[in-house]
């Protein structure tokens, strides 16, 4: 009898648990997802690995702006992300200083003098390489990697601008992180794999070897991973910076770039490039200056979204955007066939307009108002047929507002035939927002694995010089001091007049297809940040490569097998060339930080596809 009362509470604990329970959870909103928005009220910092976000964190937490914690993110990703990024490579930026105007940072670095066309084309020739070789692999005119494929370095020059302009901290402050990770970090899986998938490429490379391959052998995951010269090369800077420091903080990083890109390191730099047979020469390095640029801007329902300039592809995102702006999104529904054929419809449309019109604006004329006015747009909307994918390249004529044959000369058809260890590896992303509303947002990229690295400088350069074309006329024809048309693609987003987000990813020609269907997600569709950059994806090859051997791939569409076999079978049936691919499985990995005004609340989406991390404040 006494045991009765036991069984009674038992009953009672369980009706409790089989129906309050499971009201509860509905009503807390619980998010279907592997990780929750991580939220905060003095500043969010989301990157590509713990350590990065962290090394912008300690910033945050000494004092320090957005801007600040952004630029030793970026630092930190270049020693520690070296899958994907390194300091010899190039970083474009957008910053919102609390109060002020959205500005742009151009951190990508140009051709040497000394790479032309012509020199490349005679290579090819001495090669005795075929004429469907051209833009192709290492074998090919210009190479995907090596000491041929360097563009100036861009990232220190743009970090310390952004610093001088935007930050607070000096160079020392930022630096002391990615010094830290130089001396040695616990390598990842990630990483791991990296190296062994690229080895007999960069290992012919002796100082790239010793770095990547220590003992001779790939190291173990968990193994403490040493980058000694790296390490000497960020004090060197660290001790130019602190020599001039008694003449203030600007002339002092004004020291420490000059040191970089005009004294000894620039000679250094380029001697090991010169003796491996590349262009690189000094007088390149002292070329070079990062600038401040004006950004580039559409309205979207009710909201402002900001990209870089026309020497990269963040236009087309708001290409996309004004061709998308009639449509009701939310009525097609969520990933509905209908709503991937839109979108993929419209990119192809703005990606066209990329491939025939885009370079550097310093030495092509670029018709950018009339790519970006509402009218053209409207005139391009109308080439979408809402039942068939189209299978050709339909740049238009933003200037007489017709359509025009497609290309410049003959483009390669189907997959890329570079091999897969001599592929563009890739980026991170950087995005930073703190309380007063100052806001960074930063594609860091180049320098990747397989890299060669430059002498006891310790650096990886960049591979950049490969998205240039060889095509006469191109608007992103190679030409010597000239930038190539890059993917890397930051996106800042004002609402009101106030910040509203930062979002950035890695993936190449598939950056802005990813960014634009995060920010749909939270604009139109009300999801979290994390909702947001988890969601099922699809992305279009239905463009010119920007890498390897530039191929052309028409109705190519890559889609997560989780859309579903009505889904994917209805998109055939209009005629997509669909690729179904595993779950999680797109290149692209956005972060996305999200900004209240009014309440000062900020969260942050990290995408778990590549371990995007991100830690609020």
């Amino acid at each position: 009898m006494k045991a009765r009362p036991r069984v009674v509470c038992a009953l009672l604990c369980a009706l409790v648990i089989s129906t309050v329970l499971p009201h509860f959870a509905q009503n807390s909103q619980r998010p279907d997802t592997f990780r929750p928005a991580v939220r905060g009220r003095r500043a969010v910092v989301a990157g590509g690995h713990p350590l990065s976000v962290e090394a912008g964190m300690r910033m945050l937490y000494r004092g320090g702006n957005a801007v600040d914690a952004g630029v030793a993110a970026v630092l930190a990703a270049s020693v520690i992300e070296f899958s994907h990024f390194g300091f010899g490579g190039e970083v474009p930026v957008l910053i919102k200083p609390a109060g002020k105007p959205v500005v742009v940072v151009n951190g990508q670095g140009q051709a040497p003098k000394l790479a032309t066309r012509e020199f490349f084309e005679r290579r090819l020739a001495e090669m005795g390489a075929s004429v469907n070789a051209r833009n192709g692999n290492s074998s090919g005119p210009i190479p995907t990697t090596g000491p041929l494929a360097a563009t100036a370095p861009g990232v220190l020059d743009a970090m310390i601008l952004a610093l001088d302009r935007y930050g607070t901290m000096r160079l020392a402050d930022v630096l002391q992180p990615a010094i830290e990770l130089a001396d040695g970090f616990p390598i990842d899986e990630l990483r791991v794999r990296y190296i062994e998938n690229t080895r007999r490429v960069f290992e012919v490379w002796p100082d790239a070897r010793d770095i990547f391959l220590p003992g001779g052998e790939v190291p173990r995951v968990g193994d403490v991973f040493v980058q000694k010269n790296l390490a000497n090369t960020l004090r060197e800077l660290v001790a130019a910076e602190k020599r001039n420091a008694r003449r203030g903080r600007r002339a002092a990083l004004e020291a420490a770039r000059d040191y970089f890109y005009r004294g000894p390191l620039a000679v250094r730099y380029c001697k090991a490039i010169e003796e491996a047979g590349g262009l690189m020469r000094p007088e390149d390095m002292a070329a070079f200056r990062a600038e401040i640029d004006e950004p580039v801007r559409a309205a979207f329902h009710g909201y402002d979204v900001y990209k870089v300039g026309f020497w990269s592809q963040g236009p087309v995102m708001l290409q996309t955007l004004n061709i998308l702006e009639s449509d009701d999104l939310k009525k097609l529904g969520h990933n509905s066939a209908a709503y991937v054929h839109t979108l993929t419809e419209a990119f192809k449309l703005g990606f066209a307009d990329r491939d025939r019109y885009y370079g550097d604006p310093r030495f092509v004329a670029v018709p950018a108002a009339e790519l970006l006015s509402k009218d053209y747009a409207r005139m391009r909307r109308a080439l979408i047929d809402a039942e068939r994918a189209s299978l050709e390249q339909r740049p238009g004529d933003p200037v007489r507002r017709r359509p025009i044959a497609s290309a410049f000369g003959e483009t390669l058809l189907g997959p890329s035939r570079v091999p897969e260890a001599e592929r563009a590896n890739d980026t991170t992303c950087v995005n930073v927002i703190d309380a007063e509303g100052n806001v960074f947002s930063a594609t860091p990229s180049g320098a990747w694995l397989p890299a060669f690295v430059a002498g006891d400088t310790g650096i990886p350069i960049s591979s950049r010089l490969q998205s240039f074309l060889l095509e006469p006329g191109h608007p992103n024809e190679l030409k010597p001091g000239k930038r190539p048309r890059i993917t890397l693609t930051p996106t800042l987003v004002m609402k009101d007049g106030a910040p509203f987000a930062a979002l950035s990813t890695p993936g190449g020609d598939n950056q802005d297809q990813a960014l634009l269907q995060v920010l749909l997600n939270v604009i139109e569709f009300g999801m979290n940040p994390q909702e947001a950059v988890e969601a099922a994806r699809f992305d279009s090859l239905h463009l010119v490569s920007s890498f390897d051997d530039h191929r052309f791939q028409p109705g190519s569409l890559q889609i997560e097998a989780r859309f579903g076999p009505d889904v994917i079978e209805e998109l055939r049936r209009r005629g997509h060339r669909v690729e179904v691919r595993p779950d999680f499985n797109p290149s692209a990995a956005p972060t996305i930080v999200i900004y209240d005004p009014k309440t000062r609340v900020i969260q942050a989406g990290a995408d778990v596809r590549r371990g995007r991390y991100a830690i609020g404040w």
